[in-house]
């Protein structure tokens, strides 16, 4: 008996489904592939797959593959409707680490001395 005929059918499947789109690559058939691989892969399976694929890519490919799947983020800062201080905490919890960053260096770029100066002893009293 061959290895081939201990495969399940389920990912036999996914696994020529994979080769057609490779085949193909066309925008059609990449995109139809996860719709197969939900339906005939485990979650893990589909997790090990995603994995294995994305220690073939550079960083930066990596991160753009991320960016492409996972939500958007946050955009801009919404202007305060009622509590200034509830509305940049809602989006602060919702930003992502870059806009986080961003924003953290241009607010506090804006500040007069002062107010750089009194930002810094809390931020120093905040972190002990």
């Amino acid at each position: 008996m061959s290895i081939s005929q201990q495969i399940p059918r389920e990912i036999k499947s996914v696994a020529r489904c994979v080769g057609y789109a490779a085949w193909l690559d066309t925008t059609d058939a990449w995109l139809g592939l996860p719709v197969v691989m939900e339906a005939r892969l485990e979650p893990h399976q589909r997790a090990a797959l995603a994995y294995a694929a994305l220690r073939t890519l550079t960083p930066e490919q990596v991160a753009a593959v991320a960016n492409t799947v996972l939500p958007n983020s946050a955009g801009m800062p919404i202007a305060p409707f009622i509590d200034p201080v509830d509305e940049a905490a809602f989006w602060a919890d919702i930003a992502d680490p870059d806009e986080l960053d961003a924003y953290a260096v241009a607010i506090f770029n804006a500040m007069s001395s002062a107010k750089k100066r009194a930002f810094r002893d809390f931020a120093g009293r905040a972190a002990a």
